[in-house]
């Protein structure tokens, strides 16, 4: 990143008002709009890249645009669990959880991972606060099953894995409205109280169909949706999406990154942009230039 800011000197200061000036239009557009951004990937965990997405937050809140941070923390738990002698395990790309492996994911995602990204934040001079789903309601949940593909008519149980039952945005809304940036931890609850972890790209998609954002952002360790040649499909309709899940194209942990993009679009969302989370200020390059850094879909 040192390198970056030493290259930026050596840029005349009429090429930076130019950067500066291609970005007003966007400003424009987006002013007031909700952004719902998953953070994910190594953005989570290369310290340069951590400072990059807390920066980019900051400044599209300065200029008007409304983030919301739903984050993961994948790495984070896998560490924590091989603490206790436990390793994780995972179906279709989402993490089976026992009641210890929920409990870590309880303190892992809701303490030590929520409250490092609201410090950071704060440090470049932002105002965040950290939510649970059990903060005013905001996620309520209910368990998963998913069918298996050996026998359709059977279930497979992910322990305390859950998927969103509602979603109530008020205390969402109210933070946004007071000048805050929301983070928000992918854990849900249930009416009797039962804690259930939610795949944050799951989480994310849902609530920015709520929120009626005009972006869903998710961020990954790749340079976008990229088909079976390696190459990056900039552009993605629905058909092509089916195309490629029916192919085996997009498989693994892309499939729920996916199937919440699409589902967000088909219900308000005005696009989804699936970006490279080792570039950079891939925030401010998506929002606000004309060259993208991943996949639009919409």
């Amino acid at each position: 990143m040192n390198d970056i800011y030493n290259n930026m000197h050596k840029i005349s200061s009429e090429i930076k008002a130019c950067i500066l000036s291609e970005a007003l239009p966007y400003i424009r557009k987006f002013h007031g709009k909700t952004i719902v951004i998953k953070y994910g990937g190594n953005a989570m965990t290369d310290s340069n890249l951590q400072r990059s997405v807390a920066n980019d937050l900051v400044l599209l809140k300065l200029v008007g645009l409304k983030p919301v941070l739903v984050h993961g923390g994948g790495p984070q738990i896998d560490n924590a669990l091989l603490k206790i002698g436990k390793k994780g395990s995972f179906i279709e790309g989402m993490r089976v959880t026992d009641s210890e492996t929920m409990e870590v994911v309880e303190w892992v995602l809701g303490g030590q991972v929520q409250q490092d990204i609201v410090m950071m934040i704060n440090e470049f001079g932002g105002k965040a606060v950290g939510l649970t789903g059990k903060d005013g309601t905001l996620i309520q949940a209910r368990k998963k099953l998913i069918p298996s593909k050996e026998d359709v008519s059977k279930f497979l149980d992910l322990g305390f894995v859950g998927e969103v039952d509602k979603i109530d945005t008020s205390v969402v809304k109210a933070l946004q409205n007071d000048q805050f940036i929301p983070v928000i931890s992918p854990i849900g609850y249930g009416e009797d109280g039962t804690a259930y972890n939610i795949n944050a790209d799951l989480v994310a998609g849902k609530l920015a169909e709520t929120l009626k954002a005009e972006k869903l952002i998710m961020m990954t360790n790749t340079s976008g949706v990229l088909d079976k040649n390696g190459k990056l499909l900039r552009n993605l309709t629905e058909i092509e999406i089916e195309r490629l899940f029916n192919d085996g194209t997009i498989s693994g942990g892309m499939m729920p990154k996916i199937s919440s993009a699409l589902e967000a679009t088909k219900n308000g969302v005005n696009s989804v942009h699936i970006v490279d989370g080792r570039v950079h200020h891939c925030l401010l390059l998506e929002l606000l230039t004309d060259q993208g850094v991943g996949t639009m879909i919409s």
